[in-house]
Formats: C-alpha cells, structure tokens, sequence
C-alpha cells in the first residue's frame, strides 16, 4: 500500500509514514531517558531505562528503513528525470 488516506483532506505514503514514526519513536526515546533519570522510585525508574533501550532499537529501524526507502525514491525520481524536491501524489 503506497499511500492511505487519515481523513479526506490528508493523504501519508509511506516515506511520510516512516518518517512520523521515527520521530515519534525518538520522542518517546528521549522521553523515557528523562523519565528513569528524574524518578525517586528505582524500580520504576528501571522499566523505564529499559523501556528507552528497547524503543531506541525500534526508531533505529525506523531510521534505517526511512533512509533506505527515501534514497530508493530519489534514485527513481531522478532516473525518471523528476527532481526528487517534488512531491508526487
């Protein structure tokens, strides 16, 4: 599926959706870290490490399949003569 629609008036394909979750992945990364950092209880402060190492491995896979996808479409776009700043939907 190349492309969805969220409502009638947004459209994401798949490099947008790759994108938002990468970021959204690295917000809840950075997130996490300050949770087990600033908490009293050590236990909970613990899942919370854990949960930050955890969730840095999936926005690393993100990142990887985000990069891997955005440099496949501007080789294509470029090798069909379309300058990859166009957005085509």
């Amino acid at each position: 599926m190349e492309g969805f629609i969220m409502d009638q008036n947004f459209t994401m394909n798949s490099r947008d959706c790759l994108q938002r979750a990468w970021i959204n992945s690295m917000e809840m990364v950075r997130d996490f870290e300050m949770f087990s950092k600033k908490l009293d209880d050590k236990n909970v402060a613990q899942v919370f490490k854990k949960y930050a190492e955890e969730q840095g491995k999936q926005a690393n896979e993100l990142r990887e399949l985000y990069n891997k996808y955005d440099n496949q479409n501007r080789s294509s776009e470029h090798h069909a003569g379309h300058p990859s700043h166009i957005n085509h939907q």
